[in-house]
């Protein structure tokens, strides 16, 4: 989770924000919502069952925590110990889920691996390093269908590349001979879904690539190894499948 506030700052919240003996919502969200940057505003405010806590969710995706009385401000990931469990990540992992259904997936290209029945969708920049990592992992990828939705964010080139992939005759081909072998796309032009692809990037908060969604919605943000990702990929089918069934 990205960081809000410095070292420096957080010294300073912890001596200054104090709202009353048991703060309530108004109280909470005045008291952080004057510690914020101006581009950060707060989406969500609740109280926790842990410790009386109030979780914040921030405009940028983070998460923040003040205690039961507006005192302290926590930033960090807040543990569980009694039942070992990382509350934050928990709860990234809910905020950070998609509905598959919403994503346009004539947005993306397809790369068909085996019988295709698995699903794995990716955001990817084509001068992504860990993403022609991925490339070449996902070579090894059995039964599975890959969505590529291209968000050019990381070079001044990576727009053309971008585009001449999804203008070129075989997008797959196409994207794997750059990614594996260094093979330049052709200049091709057409009409592109590269600007709402940026703009649903935005939306979900992708920096980074790649980024990835399974089956049921659950975010994967980062390269992982493909034994693990194969792994996931089935958990999330079985999930996605449960869901289906109520």
């Amino acid at each position: 989770m990205k960081t809000i506030l410095s070292r420096a700052m957080l010294v300073a919240t912890l001596a200054t924000v104090s709202v009353g003996v048991r703060a309530g919502e108004a109280e909470v969200r005045t008291s952080l919502g004057g510690i914020l940057g101006e581009q950060t505003t707060i989406s969500s405010l609740s109280r926790t069952n842990h410790g009386g806590m109030w979780e914040a969710v921030l405009s940028n995706g983070d998460i923040v925590y003040v205690d039961d009385k507006g005192d302290f401000l926590l930033t960090g990931n807040l543990f569980d110990l009694k039942n070992k469990r990382n509350v934050t990540a928990e709860r990234e992992a809910e905020l950070n889920r998609v509905n598959i259904a919403e994503l346009s997936l004539k947005q993306a290209f397809k790369l068909v691996r085996g019988n295709g029945k698995r699903t794995l969708i990716t955001f990817e920049d084509p001068n992504c390093g860990y993403c022609k990592k991925l490339a070449q992992d996902l070579r090894s990828l059995k039964d599975a269908t890959v969505y590529v939705f291209l968000i050019p964010i990381l070079s001044p080139d990576s727009a053309d590349k971008a585009r001449n992939i999804w203008c070129a005759k075989d997008r797959a081909a196409t994207w794997d001979a750059w990614m594996l072998e260094g093979k330049v796309p052709a200049k091709a032009e057409c009409s592109t879904p590269i600007a709402s692809n940026t703009e649903l990037a935005r939306k979900y908060r992708i920096s980074g690539t790649p980024t990835m969604f399974l089956a049921d919605g659950s975010r994967l943000g980062g390269y992982l190894p493909l034994a693990d990702l194969d792994r996931m990929i089935n958990e999330a089918e079985v999930r996605a499948k449960g869901v289906a069934k109520k």
